[in-house]
């Protein structure tokens, strides 16, 4: 993905300095009003340091871009507007979340951003740097064109299909009827577990849609969202680094071994996550019903035809039988 240096950056220096080129850009209009940056709405949300690790967790459920951005230095409009347009153009398969460095430097530290305007791709928690600094025209047009619907693509392919929420603005830009569109796509049964699994709630949100299945069971969206939910519920907080350590000290040992296949699922490493059980699985026959479980579980969650989904289900049988 475009990574861009060659401009200068716009923005607030997180290391203190004073960058007078933004002190000469600002602009006191709150966004949305006359003169101000354009306002959140539709598929755009502004993310804070509260609202961050949650916003984060719906990466598994939905992609999300992140820019990262100060709100009051009017070289940065036309960016977020046309970000904006691409996104709120998908209706849901992707959100923008924007996030306010000067207002929220943790984040900004997060990503080792110090200045603004930078562009990430957010999949299950993993960031992936789009830009750094102002675009020009043909970086731009290459973002909105190339760029962002190939990161859904990348994320349908590890089987993050969810949509994102649709919310109410006052700008008279806005697509009124994208809302009505994301909303037609989640079944109307569902749509007490989808808001669950987007307020981060997984284990109810899971729950929910176990009794969607219940009731039905040919609901293969209720299947898939209850093993993304349960799967999320169970690692979404670990910490991968110490998850990857345990496994490697304890090779013997399930649960570790699941732990890390979780990890492996959550960051979009399916084909790893899959080997890492059956490999498992065929020194550890002992064990094959937990393999077993949690690996059908994993299999709902791809497309149906991912061919990585094929291999590991012939696999599994011949470990099994």
């Amino acid at each position: 993905m475009a990574n861009k240096n060659g401009q200068g950056q716009p923005g607030v220096s997180l290391a203190g300095a004073v960058d007078l080129g933004a002190l000469k850009h600002q602009v006191d209009a709150e966004p949305g009003q006359q003169g101000g940056a354009p306002a959140a709405g539709g598929y755009v949300i502004d993310t804070t340091e509260a609202s961050f690790q949650a916003m984060v967790q719906t990466s598994a459920t939905f992609p999300i871009l992140v820019l990262l951005w100060v709100p009051t230095d009017d070289r940065l409009f036309p960016l977020a507007t046309r970000l904006a347009q691409a996104v709120n153009a998908l209706e849901g398969r992707i959100q923008l979340s924007r996030i306010d460095i000067a207002t929220n430097p943790q984040i900004a530290q997060t990503f080792q951003v110090q200045d603004a305007p930078a562009l990430f791709a957010l999949l299950a928690g993993r960031p992936m740097p789009i830009l750094q600094g102002l675009p020009t025209d043909e970086e731009m047009n290459q973002i909105t064109d190339q760029l962002i619907p190939q990161v859904v693509q990348m994320a349908q392919k590890t089987g993050i299909t969810g949509s994102a929420p649709y919310q109410e603005t006052n700008d008279q830009g806005q697509d009124e009827q994208a809302g009505q569109a994301a909303a037609d796509a989640i079944p109307p049964a569902h749509q007490e577990a989808h808001r669950l699994a987007q307020e981060g709630d997984y284990a109810a949100a899971a729950e929910a849609y176990d009794k969607l299945v219940q009731a039905d069971s040919t609901d293969d969206l209720a299947k898939r969202e209850q093993a993304k939910c349960l799967l999320m519920a169970r690692s979404a907080q670990a910490d991968v680094r110490k998850v990857r350590q345990a496994a490697a000290d304890a090779p013997d040992d399930l649960q570790a071994q699941l732990d890390v296949a979780d990890v492996d699922m959550i960051g979009g490493q399916i084909q790893d996550a899959f080997d890492r059980l059956l490999d498992f699985l065929a020194g550890h026959r002992d064990q094959t019903d937990p393999i077993r479980r949690r690996l059908l579980e994993y299999f709902v969650i791809p497309e149906p035809t991912d061919p990585r989904l094929a291999k590991a289900r012939r696999r599994l049988s011949t470990l099994m039988y």
